[in-house]
């Protein structure tokens, strides 16, 4: 038996688990037509058979037809959910894993033009500022309602053979109740007592008791401490922690600090990279302790050793390790095998959450098999062939090829021009609260070393030095170099630098600045914080919208954060036009797409991020001696076999190139561009 706190079993009620790890209550956004198919089972079956001791599913899974589905929720309220739950459970009961399931009503967390446009309830008049919708102000015939459907769901729940549910007690309807900050009604569920603020939740907890038994388990995930004025605080949460304990009717308490109405406050209860890892994590100890009851907790515990303390201190029975294990499913096992030094990293980029609150899909940065695990694979299957495999370039792209074509058994060379790996991300990781990120280059590194590839450093490759080596397939990953000439417009390169420039430090921010952003990613903000950091007065200027519109919510918490007690400016709807020399000064001209209305206006320099362009010389000139002449057949690409064009038979080698050699994209764009055509070389 193992003596590591995290492999220790746990006694859940009548259900024992086989270790201290789980994957909390999340919602990847992965439902089709609200039912969790093959690709969700997948998803989770992955992490179950690599050894995952609870799979908590289906962040807000749905229960009534007026909390409709804003993240592409699991709909619990439908008949026809069960036997896809029954699929998604056998799946990881396989493997040992428990399983349970988050269920929900939205209340005002959701919008009246989703689904089948009922409007949405709560226990506030006030709409939640992040969906916008004014909600109806709950009736009691709702309520009657609301319960019922509840225990509907539950009842499905279990008949699909889950081991249990919790219930979501924090930012919707229940903790709208609950919450002196939400409740605007009077009476027997108004806000004048906590018994009062509480009943709701607590009907609703005896009416799915009274319907699925006492064998069935079930637990509250649920605020504890709002962080907010006015609101619940620690003091109220530990007397309501306690209350919920009296009940008899929980069986386990998954405790959270904060609200989620806004990005900001979302953000303090799942920090980003370049915030406080486990920052509620003693909290969660603390309710623990009041309470006596199994205690289950995760924010932001993204490594292993952090895990383990909270389970030896004794703060948590249970540790979530959510996007931990979006990065690296096998985390689990890796323990058990003694290579924890071989765990993927969570990074903290969020890149998962935030393309869920765009309605987009969970995905995570650096590991493009998540979400893909029909058709990505996470573990490399050696190749049949041992071939020699030439890479340019070491940033995210190419060591990504390198390491999967090096896990394929290949003889992997790389050249880098740089002195160092990274490309892109080492500009990253330049700003102190986003280092983590380097990350994603140190851990391929480390994989590429225990597979003996070789680099070659300060090395700009020619054709001939790739040719001289007759390899079998050339992969170019080099990247792209900032792009500073704007679409249908003139102006001198001398007069503009590129948000690059700020962010390595090749060019120092003058005193009033124009960061002009038609690219609306990272750089521009990272550069305007760089800049307003050291004290110029900056403009911020897009021709869309919004601004930074590729910056989703919970990433662009921390530079308005760092931006909005300096002289920092955002103009959107404006277009740059022009830039011309005036004097020690740069005049800019500038108009808006939407009329012919152009001004002026002086600066001491003008930064654009308008993405990159291919750095793709040495792609061109090995084309003519590669047998495909660099053509990719893209449906065998997304099918997953192995490229066979064959346009040169006079070649000698075939040729790809992948991430920003081919198009300005994202780090996650590059490192799929890798996985996926490398996988099957």
């Amino acid at each position: 038996m193992s003596k590591d706190p995290l492999l220790q079993p746990f006694q859940l009620k009548h259900l024992t688990l086989k270790n201290r790890i789980m994957t909390t209550s999340h919602e990847p956004a992965y439902p089709e037509n609200g039912m969790p198919t093959d690709r969700y089972a997948a998803y989770h079956a992955e992490r179950a058979k690599a050894g995952v001791a609870l799979a908590m599913t289906a962040g807000s899974a749905s229960v009534s037809r007026d909390s409709p589905p804003v993240f592409n929720n699991v709909l619990a309220y439908k008949d026809e959910v069960v036997p896809w739950i029954r699929r998604l459970t056998d799946g990881c009961h396989e493997h040992g894993c428990a399983v349970m399931i988050q269920l929900t009503h939205l209340g005002r967390r959701t919008t009246w033009n989703k689904g089948d446009w009922l409007p949405s309830v709560s226990s506030s008049r006030h709409r939640e500022p992040a969906h916008h919708a004014f909600p109806k102000l709950i009736e009691d015939w709702d309520i009657e309602r609301i319960i019922t459907q509840f225990a509907d769901a539950a009842e499905r729940m279990q008949a699909g053979g889950m081991d249990g549910i919790e219930l979501q007690v924090y930012g919707h309807l229940l903790d709208q109740f609950w919450s002196p900050l939400t409740n605007d009604l009077t009476g027997p569920y108004g806000a004048d007592t906590l018994e009062n603020r509480m009943r709701f939740p607590m009907e609703v907890l005896g009416a799915v008791r009274k319907r699925v038994g006492n064998d069935f388990i079930v637990g509250f995930r649920f605020t504890a401490d709002e962080a907010q004025k006015g609101g619940i605080d620690a003091a109220e949460g530990l007397e309501i922690s306690k209350i919920l304990a009296a009940s008899g009717q929980l069986d386990f308490l998954n405790v959270i600090r904060g609200r989620i109405h806004t990005d900001p406050a979302m953000t303090d209860v799942i920090p980003v990279q370049g915030m406080k890892s486990a920052p509620h994590l003693d909290f969660a100890g603390e309710v623990r302790r009041a309470t006596g009851m199994p205690t289950f907790h995760a924010a932001r515990i993204p490594d292993v050793a952090t895990a383990r303390h909270a389970v030896e201190a004794g703060l948590l029975d249970m540790v979530g390790m959510t996007r931990a294990h979006m990065a690296d499913p096998h985390i689990v096992r890796k323990i058990i095998e003694g290579r924890e030094e071989d765990i993927r990293p969570c990074v903290g980029a969020t890149y998962c959450l935030d393309r869920i609150y765009q309605a987009g899909e969970a995905l995570c940065i650096h590991n493009a098999a998540t979400g893909r695990e029909l058709t990505m694979p996470h573990d490399i299957p050696v190749a049949e062939i041992r071939r020699k495999v030439v890479i340019v370039g070491a940033g995210p792209a190419g060591l990504e090829a390198a390491r999967v074509a090096a896990v394929r058994g290949h003889d992997v060379t790389v050249f880098e021009a740089q002195p160092d790996p990274g490309g892109q991300i080492r500009l990253t990781a330049r700003t102190p609260r986003r280092r983590e990120m380097i990350g994603i280059i140190d851990w391929r590194m480390a994989q590429c070393a225990a597979r003996d590839v070789t680099f070659h450093f300060n090395t700009w490759a020619e054709p001939a030095d790739i040719t001289a080596l007759s390899p079998d397939v050339v992969i170019v990953a080099t990247g792209g170099m900032p792009n500073t000439q704007l679409f249908e417009t003139s102006i001198e390169a001398a007069h503009v630098v590129s948000a690059w420039d700020i962010i390595a430090g090749d060019v120092k921010p003058a005193a009033r600045i124009l960061i002009y952003d038609e690219s609306g990613d990272h750089p521009a903000l990272q550069a305007a914080e760089i800049a307003a950091a050291a004290g110029s007065q900056v403009e911020v200027m897009t021709p869309d919208r919004s601004f930074a519109p590729d910056i989703m919510g919970m990433n662009l918490v921390p530079y308005m954060r760092s931006l909005q007690d300096k002289d920092v400016t955002m103009t959107v709807a404006r277009r740059l036009l022009g830039v011309a020399r005036n004097g020690n000064v740069l005049t800019a001209t500038i108009g808006t797409d939407y009329s012919d209305h152009t001004h002026q206006a002086d600066y001491d320099q003008v930064v654009v991020n308008y993405g990159t362009l291919p750095l793709d010389e040495v792609y061109h000139d090995l084309k003519p001696l590669s047998r495909n002449g660099g053509a990719v057949d893209h449906d065998a690409l997304i099918e997953g076999r192995t490229q066979e064009i064959l346009r040169n038979p006079e070649g000698s080698f075939q040729l790809f190139r992948i991430g920003d050699a081919v198009s300005a994209r994202n780090t996650h764009a590059a490192i799929y561009d890798a996985l996926r055509l490398v996988k099957d070389l």
